[in-house]
């Protein structure tokens, strides 16, 4: 029996704890290392090495015009590295269609997803304005991987939510490899109605004529899967979570006696007021899905978006 390949995520050498920063050191991000490493495959990269600079190695910065800046020594103005760096990523981000989303090490002039600090022919400091010139080329060549700093996902909203897209985003890319069809893309927008729901209405309500359109299904998978990656981009509000278990709620109408009715109005209440973590009712409603077993929920990814044991609604 072959076994379910496991998703891969890029990630910043430095950030699973390889020792090959300028001075020698690491970035190391226990959540990826310890908790990330259980269920998906690295793939390991750090820019800087790759262009052939040692450990350790001169700093490195931006500098000139922050949209399009050159890579130069931080001390040694001469050390510049534009053209490598640019040239190794460009070939780089081109060969990553394989991986599902990848974690970025923040505020590098190579890695920085934003916020990098560009300074002025003179050595002026400009501003935090920045992106790493090998995050650039990444975002640019694959628009639809989800991508973060390792600061960033120390926020648990982030953390729970670039997850969750990298998830998705995998379960896209499997469906696109074992061959499209209108049907395969039916399903993967009945499967995800909930956590669409959750996360942006509007884009919701865009995706179901979509899928419904008769035409070229390859075009029609193309413009779906930027706006579903559009829907998801950020982390779902309280609000639209509330919404969206009282809609589940709905499912069960028929089943539950007034206790029980009763309670789990009260649970998402309690949520809603931010009394009780999303976890609380997301379980009761999974409870019930278990004992009645309602056909168009039993399949939700709302219920299981990402391996459990990450323990991700726990602080939402």
């Amino acid at each position: 029996m072959n076994e379910t390949p496991a998703i891969r995520i890029g990630i910043s050498a430095c950030v699973l704890g390889d020792q090959v920063r300028y001075d020698g050191g690491h970035k190391r991000l226990p959540f990826a290392s310890d908790e990330l490493s259980r269920h998906f495959d690295f793939v390991k990269i750090c820019p800087e090495q790759a262009i052939g600079m040692g450990v350790p190695r001169p700093t490195i910065r931006l500098v000139g015009n922050p949209d399009n800046p050159r890579l130069i020594g931080s001390t040694d103005s001469s050390l510049d590295v534009t053209d490598k760096m640019t040239a190794f990523a460009r070939d780089t981000a081109a060969t990553l269609d394989y991986i599902s989303g990848y974690i970025l090490c923040a505020k590098s002039p190579s890695c920085g997803m934003e916020r990098v600090p560009v300074y002025s022919d003179k050595g002026d400091g400009l501003g935090k304005i920045g992106v790493g010139l090998f995050a650039k080329q990444l975002m640019a060549a694959q628009p639809l991987l989800p991508v973060e700093e390792n600061g960033r996902l120390n926020d648990v909203h982030l953390r729970e939510n670039f997850v969750l897209r990298v998830v998705a985003y995998s379960r896209w890319q499997t469906m696109m490899s074992e061959g499209l069809t209108a049907k395969r893309l039916q399903d993967f927008h009945r499967r995800h109605k909930f956590l669409l729901l959750a996360h942006n209405q509007a884009i919701y309500r865009e995706l179901g004529p979509i899928v419904a359109e008769a035409g070229d299904v390859n075009d029609l998978a193309d413009r779906y899967i930027h706006k579903f990656m559009q829907a998801i981009r950020h982390p779902a509000s309280i609000k639209n979570h509330t919404n969206t278990l009282m809609h589940i709620q709905g499912f069960f109408k028929e089943h539950l006696d007034a206790d029980d009715k009763a309670q789990l109005s009260a649970v998402i209440k309690d949520y809603a007021a931010g009394l009780l973590p999303l976890l609380v009712p997301v379980e009761m409603l999974g409870m019930f899905l278990k004992k009645y077993q309602i056909d168009y929920l039993l399949d939700q990814y709302y219920f299981t978006p990402y391996p459990r044991d990450l323990k991700l609604r726990m602080g939402l």
